[in-house]
């Protein structure tokens, strides 16, 4: 039993779990403060969150090299800063709909800068049609809703969703490559702690955030957005530096995200319901990711 909760499949789907749950926190957040402001000052605790929970912290600390400072600070800008303040920058171009199809395509991102930067996880056709058939799931749920309309502003939110996916996998690839040395949890809080530093920094001229005493719902939401990134971000990198887990196939874990979505919106939102649409959409979804895994399976068995 022990066996299969410490396993990367199962850890991945907890991960992609409790990033599915933020989205009513942040509509919550966003009532009362600016998104980039608000991103940060949740990545900022997130880190802080980390810090009581890493043994042996003092001489792990004293154990990093300029050239691990370095990759944390390089993580914290592609994972935190960058990532982040082009997600909360695009999405406001946008349809919800088109919008959550353009960060769904983000395991083909994850798949291909793999492919180019790393010698141990390339494209093979499978992969390639798992991630399709996911994307083609993410855009039948995404269509189902019904805010998709065009506007002007499109193009531009688009470019920037893209940029996102590419900072966003690009950050992946440098974690699962470049920081086996660093420990998992002190990269998760320190990435954390100078992203969310930075964006409440880039907030300031930008957005000229109003620092005022909110309503209690405001910091139940930031308290438990900032709960979800610590513990959701901490097992994914420690699932990046795991022997054998490639980038490519990781990210494809990402597909259920907005499964749970759906899910938890049908179970809490009292005008929201389950539809066939939906569900099409989550079964193709489902039957990429199980394609995937067994030909995952089948590979290692034949090694």
């Amino acid at each position: 039993m022990n066996k299969r909760l410490l396993s990367t499949s199962f850890l991945a789907i907890v991960a992609c779990l409790l990033w599915a749950t933020p989205f009513a926190a942040i509509k919550i957040g966003l009532k009362y403060t600016t998104p980039l402001n608000f991103a940060g000052i949740r990545f900022f605790i997130s880190g802080l969150l980390i810090l009581p929970f890493i043994p042996e912290f003092k001489a792990k600390l004293r154990g990093l090299s300029s050239k691990s400072w370095k990759l944390i600070i390089q993580v914290a800008l592609l994972q935190t800063t960058f990532l982040y303040g082009l997600f909360y920058t695009g999405i406001d171009y946008l349809p919800g709909a088109l919008g959550a199809m353009l960060i769904g395509a983000q395991p083909l991102f994850a798949a291909i800068l793999a492919h180019l930067m790393m010698k141990n996880d390339k494209m093979t056709w499978t992969k390639v049609s798992a991630i399709l058939l996911g994307m083609l799931g993410v855009c039948i749920i995404s269509l189902g809703r019904a805010d998709f309309v065009l506007t002007t502003t499109i193009p531009l939110g688009v470019g920037i969703l893209i940029l996102n996916n590419i900072v966003g996998s690009m950050g992946n690839v440098i974690v699962a490559r470049d920081t086996r040395e660093i420990p998992p949890r002190i990269l998760a809080s320190f990435s954390m702690i100078i992203g969310g530093a930075m964006l409440i920094l880039i907030s300031v001229p930008m957005e000229h955030p109003q620092w005022n005493i909110h309503p209690t719902e405001y910091y139940l939401a930031l308290g438990w957005l900032a709960i979800v990134s610590a513990m959701a971000i901490t097992i994914w990198f420690s699932l990046l530096g795991r022997e054998g887990v490639k980038v490519s196939n990781l990210n494809t874990w990402k597909f259920i995200i907005p499964i749970f979505g759906a899910c938890i919106s049908w179970l809490i939102l009292p005008n929201e319901s389950p539809d066939l649409i939906s569900i099409l959409g989550m079964l193709v979804i489902a039957f990429s990711l199980l394609m995937l895994n067994y030909f995952n399976r089948k590979k290692i068995k034949q090694q």
